[in-house]
């Protein structure tokens, strides 16, 4: 478990608010959930596998953290819904978000892309946090606090990366949708940013890189400190960007990418 206010200094940085985190049951997610109870939040994470959700929770209460989960699916409407229900019912506020589920592919090119894949990757990365979002919102405005929200978008929401095309203009999708949020409530305060995440040793990536020893010696080469990320890493520019610490930032599409997008 990553300390909350390792140097001692000041107070943590997320002390007494609630925070609801999508994709939660691995990777960046489940970095997010530990890092983010380290800094005093209560937590509600929302991912689809049970089991896995479980395990990360039994972490968080170990150590003494407050914790909710909720088993749903981002891509499905009342999912979401009823996870911020859930969220409040449990800990009475809706303060931040992470909204950061989402899913790729090893593909193809575009004229042998088939729709369903299409419309799996457009649901989950775009349709997910759409729906998120409009569950969110409301509760924020009502509370009259405002709030924050950090949506994961990728470097492949700034260029075409070499991934999936469908998955590119979904990330692209992602930093559209977060700044005209931003531009809608920000009067009304709640702030919405996006992470622009570079190739970080998730589950999905390891996934992606068995067995090609030639895709893990390029993998986040492009980036200036050519490595891959690590989920915590990740983890650490949410939690400062849904903090108070990052109080004039809004609408802004953040690079966590080792230099990928600077070079």
């Amino acid at each position: 478990m990553i300390p909350a206010d390792p140097a001692g200094q000041g107070q943590a940085m997320l002390r007494n608010k609630t925070i609801m985190i999508t994709g939660a049951s691995s990777g960046i997610g489940a970095a997010a959930a530990r890092l983010f109870s380290a800094e005093g939040a209560a937590v509600a994470l929302m991912a689809r596998r049970e089991d896995h959700l479980r395990r990360v929770s039994g972490e968080i209460e170990a150590n003494g953290g407050r914790v909710v989960t909720i088993t749903g699916d981002v891509t499905s409407p009342a999912d979401a819904q009823r996870a911020v229900a859930a969220t409040v019912e449990a800990f009475g506020a809706l303060d931040g978000a992470f909204n950061n589920a989402g899913w790729g592919a090893r593909g193809t090119d575009i004229h042998e892309t088939d729709d369903a894949l299409y419309d799996r990757i457009m649901d989950v990365n775009v349709r997910g946090v759409w729906n998120c979002l409009r569950a969110q919102i409301p509760v924020m405005l009502e509370s009259g606090n405002g709030g924050s929200i950090v949506n994961t978008s990728s470097t492949a929401g700034v260029f075409a990366t070499g991934a999936l095309a469908p998955y590119v203009a979904a990330k692209h999708a992602v930093l559209g949708l977060t700044r005209s949020a931003a531009a809608e409530y920000g009067g009304r305060g709640i702030r919405v940013n996006a992470l622009v995440v570079g190739t970080v040793r998730t589950e999905l990536m390891e996934e992606a890189l068995r067995g090609r020893p030639e895709a893990e010696k390029s993998a986040g080469s492009r980036g200036i400190q050519r490595r891959m990320g690590e989920p915590e890493e990740i983890a650490q520019a949410a939690a400062w960007l849904i903090s108070d610490r990052a109080s004039f930032v809004t609408g802004g599409a953040v690079p966590v990418d080792g230099g990928c997008t600077a070079v």
